[in-house]
C-alpha cells in the first residue's frame, strides 16, 4: 500500500458527492432517495480512498463495506439516539436513521460492481 494521488479517482468521487448531496436535499422519498443513494455512496467512498491509497482493489473494497455495514448495523442499535444527534438533519443524513436489510444489499452491490471495474480497468 502507498499513498499517492490518482486524479480520475478524485474527480469522480466529487461528482459522486454532488449526486449525493443533490439526492439529499431534493429527494425525500422513494428508490432513488434510499436504494440507490446507498448503492453511490459505497462507489463514492472506495472512489475517495482509491484517490488517495494505492493498494489491490479488493483491499479498498472490504474496508468500504465493512464501513458501511458498520454504520447500518449501528442503526439498528440506534446509534443518533445513543449520539443525542436525533434531531440533527446533517447526522440522521450522513449515518442514517433506520436499517434496512436493502440498504445492505445496495452496499454490497455498489462495492461488488465498482471493484469488478476497477478490476478491469486497471490490468
Amino acid at each position: 500500500m502507498t499513498i499517492k494521488f490518482n486524479l480520475s479517482f478524485f474527480a469522480t468521487s466529487l461528482i459522486l458527492l454532488l449526486v449525493e448531496i443533490y439526492i439529499a436535499v431534493y429527494l425525500s422519498e422513494g428508490f432513488i432517495r434510499h436504494t440507490f443513494g446507498d448503492f453511490l455512496v459505497v462507489i463514492l467512498i472506495y472512489c475517495l480512498l482509491r484517490s488517495f491509497i494505492r493498494t489491490k482493489p479488493i483491499y479498498i473494497a472490504i474496508l468500504v463495506l465493512g464501513i458501511a455495514f458498520l454504520i447500518e448495523f449501528l442503526q439498528l442499535f440506534n446509534l443518533l439516539d445513543l449520539l443525542n444527534l436525533r434531531n440533527n438533519k446533517w447526522a440522521i443524513i450522513i449515518l442514517g436513521s433506520t436499517f434496512r436489510i436493502t440498504d445492505l444489499v445496495a452496499y454490497t452491490l455498489g462495492v461488488i460492481i465498482t471493484t469488478i471495474i476497477d478490476l478491469k480497468t486497471t490490468v
